[in-house]
């Protein structure tokens, strides 16, 4: 045998020693792993979910199917390469546990549902519902997804949930009402994921906003170019520069201050940075164009109800998205799984709501949104007794300390207010009512102080239904002036100046409400094209503190001055003087046309007559709008002391209870009535209340008792004898007065008057018959009356132990 060279023995004998290091540290490294032991640790679910009756859940809440447990399998194989492949991203929301601690795969836990509620079939109504139906809980911590999403079922329930659940509940009724929805988990900005809206502005003063534009607008529409042009101002066009170039400087420059001033108060107002920005984990809707309509794809925050621009700066990033079918990740090709995956049925029940919880909406029936300078209110219909629905609080400052201006509307009110305005600086209050109030009052409108007559207010009516044709009345404490619509006497302006009151007082006199002292009328008038505009009155003044009266007549087509005529009127008798005569004297004016004959003096007191007609007419419809003002006013105090409220037969919880509330009333009425009935028939009922209805009777009592009741007998049947013998002799003595006139004028008499005196006599004879026996029989039966009384009273459960 050849023998190896001493230097290849020692390579060979170092291969065996590493050979046998190697082994002995794989079974080092094979003992240490079989000694390692990995639990998969358990998700922790909230405390109030022991409270969740798990034996009223679904078998499928409490266990997944074949198809879902190899969709699990999938989705934990795709999770685990994931994260392999992109190890710094977060994990997936894909199989998080329900309310059962059941894991099940997202799309599953989507439930296509169709409401049968007309709100709920646009997304507008959907979003709108699931923002104001539920209440926020935040994610914690905020930047990562959570561990759990509970079934659409458990979360109407509830009324809470996480922004998951938000969007989850709203994907399903997306997807049940024909929209191509997805939910989108990514990331958001700090405001839209805590649901702080107090740097927003509130959408009810955008609207309110956005109408005073379009009003505007529609007032600055352009001219017809074929109306008649003004005539042109000679104005120097020199001048007319140098104004416009220094109008435009200091325009320029109050924009630069006005710039600089919004500058500082953004600069004021911006929150400070987030430590958390772009990674704070957020769930809302995308909706995708081509269904329903849509014209583009847009985003919807399930927590406000909004819908959002896809490349809006609020939404920072995305993770994944799902919906029904399918389920999708950033940078993810899955071409090839969405057609090998069969996704199994959803695991959650039906989706119900109750019409109840569609008109309470909120959580308790209200809710209540913090805005930049503003507070919005939210309320159930029928929940509060004045039937307010929504306030909105507006503030001068960002701390919302300084209240400015409180808004209120109202539903189902019995006096038709809709809504109510109160500004904090002024006091002053403006109430709109929407139409169907009182005919006589038709009331659209009323700005006010306070509800004292006589004081600054402004009213506005529904002229269609008022006789006079109002359309507004303003009011100051000495003037009002009205405005009137489509009168037959074309009549559409009058104003009332007052004076004061004066009246002397003496010691403790309180002063009395009379009506105030007219001291002028002015009325004014629309063109009347039936008669010559120098016979058409334009304005009349009634100058009554001066007597005066002052007419003006519409102004001819071809004349730049109108006509006009002055009257005096004549002085009235008195104890001392004789009324005065008119003459031609207290007549003063100007006539147009120069050819044409003045007037006769009997014409111009013709008109002086009818015009002090017209003074005595219109004196009285203002004293009658007078009388008005304090009526409404009446009747606004009466309705705001007993709000009453309609019920609508669409609303059966309301129905109800106002059946329940009538029954009730009906009962008690019912049992009123029988215990009147029952006091009306005992007869100690009235002595009892004088001693105050005492629950027992001594003996002095019941004996007092006996005597008053039977004394009170006495002196009625006593009364009534006398009644009957005072109405005996009045007959007796008209029949004998009747039978000495007879004796004296028989010899003049005439057949006709015998006749009449013969049936009179019977007539009366008749009478006194009649009266005779009841006064018999009373004396007669008046002892047994007396008697049975007594018996009566004797027996009475409540004397009958004191009598014996």
């Amino acid at each position: 045998m050849d023998t190896l060279p001493e230097s290849e023995r020692e390579e060979q004998g170092g291969e065996e020693e590493a050979q046998e290091e190697g082994n002995q540290e794989l079974a080092k490294l094979e003992e240490t792993l079989r000694n390692m032991h990995v639990t998969t640790p358990e998700v922790l679910l909230p405390s109030w979910t022991k409270e969740v009756d798990l034996s009223q859940c679904p078998a499928s809440y409490k266990e997944n199917c074949s198809q879902e447990r190899m969709l699990l399998a999938i989705a934990d194989h795709f999770c685990s390469q994931y994260m392999h492949f992109y190890p710094d991203r977060k994990p997936l929301l894909v199989c998080p546990v329900n309310e059962c601690g059941v894991k099940k795969f997202v799309s599953t836990t989507l439930r296509r549902t169709l409401l049968p509620y007309p709100d709920l079939y646009h997304w507008e109504g959907c979003a709108s519902f699931v923002a104001d139906h539920l209440t926020l809980e935040p994610l914690e911590p905020p930047v990562d997804p959570p561990r759990y999403l509970f079934s659409p079922t458990l979360v109407l329930r509830r009324q809470r949930g996480t922004c998951f659940d938000f969007s989850t509940l709203l994907c399903s009724l997306l997807l049940g009402s024909g929209y191509n929805a997805y939910c989108v988990s990514g990331y958001a900005a700090k405001q839209m994921c805590l649901l702080d809206q107090s740097l927003q502005e509130c959408p009810l003063l955008a609207t309110e906003v956005k109408d005073m534009t379009t009003e505007q607008k529609s007032q600055n529409k352009p001219q017809n170019k074929y109306t008649v042009k003004a005539l042109r101002e000679l104005k120097s066009h020199f001048e007319r520069r140098q104004e416009e170039k220094k109008q435009a400087e200091a325009n320029a420059a109050l924009l630069k201050k006005q710039q600089e001033a919004q500058r500082l108060q953004e600069e004021s107002e911006r929150p400070p940075p987030d430590p958390l920005l772009g990674l704070r984990v957020h769930c809302w809707v995308l909706v995708l164009s081509g269904s329903r309509g849509v014209p583009e794809d847009f985003f919807i925050d399930p927590l406000t109800g909004r819908g959002y621009s896809t490349t809006d700066e609020n939404f920072l990033g995305i993770e994944s998205i799902w919906n029904h079918d399918n389920y999708w990740v950033t940078m993810q090709d899955c071409s090839d799984s969405c057609t090998v995956i069969e996704m199994p049925h959803s695991w959650v029940s039906e989706i119900t709501l109750s019409k109840q919880d569609l008109e309470t909406r909120w959580p308790g029936g209200m809710k209540t949104i913090q805005y930049r300078k503003a507070k919005l209110e939210r309320f159930a219909p029928y929940l509060l007794p004045d039937g307010l629905v929504t306030r909105l609080t507006t503030y001068k400052d960002l701390d919302c300390t300084h209240a400015s201006v409180v808004k209120e509307w109202y539903r189902h009110r019995h006096d038709h207010l809709e809504e109510r305005e109160l500004n904090k600086d002024t006091n002053v209050t403006t109430e709109h009512f929407r139409p169907g109030r009182s005919f006589f009052y038709s009331l659209k409108s009323h700005r006010y102080v306070t509800l004292t007559a006589e004081t600054e207010r402004e009213m506005e009516f529904d002229s269609r239904i008022r006789v006079d044709e109002l359309v507004r009345r303003v009011e100051l404490p000495l003037e009002v002036t009205e405005t009137f619509q489509d009168r037959d006497d074309f009549l559409y302006y009058r104003h009332v100046v007052f004076g004061r009151r004066v009246q002397v007082l003496g010691p403790g006199e309180t002063p009395e409400l009379d009506s105030r002292p007219i001291q002028e009328v002015v009325e004014r008038f629309h063109r009347n094209r039936s008669k010559p505009a120098s016979e058409d009155v334009a304005e009349r003044v009634f100058l009554l503190a001066e007597e005066r009266i002052e007419v003006t007549y519409h102004l001819e087509d071809d004349r730049i001055i109108p006509a006009r005529r002055n009257f005096i009127k004549p002085r009235e008798a008195t104890e001392t003087q004789k009324a005065q005569d008119f003459t031609r004297d207290m007549v003063s004016g100007y006539q147009v046309d120069p050819f044409a004959k003045p007037p006769k003096t009997l014409q111009l007191y013709m008109m002086l007559v009818d015009l002090l007609k017209e003074e005595e007419n219109v004196i009285l419809r203002i004293r009658d709008s007078e009388k008005e003002v304090r009526a409404i006013l009446a009747s606004r105090e009466q309705e705001e002391s007993g709000i009453e409220l309609h019920v609508s037969i669409y609303n059966s919880a309301c129905i109800e209870k106002a059946r329940r509330q009538r029954e009730n009333i009906e009962r008690l009425a019912e049992e009123e009535r029988q215990w009147w009935q029952e006091k009306e028939k005992d007869i100690l009922a009235p002595f009892l209340a004088q001693l105050g209805n005492p629950e027992t009777l001594s003996q002095p009592a019941v004996v007092q008792l006996r005597r008053d009741c039977l004394a009170y007998l006495k002196q009625k049947l006593i009364q009534r004898a006398n009644l009957m013998q005072a109405h005996f002799e009045k007959e007796m003595q008209e029949l004998q007065q009747k039978q000495q006139w007879y004796q004296q004028n028989q010899p003049n008499m005439t057949k006709e008057d015998e006749d009449k005196y013969l049936a009179y006599c019977a007539a009366t004879m008749f009478r006194i018959h009649v009266l005779e026996l009841r006064l018999s029989r009373h004396k007669d039966t008046a002892p047994q009356k007396y008697r049975a009384l007594d018996e009566k009273l004797r027996r009475d459960p409540r004397l009958a132990p004191h009598l014996l």
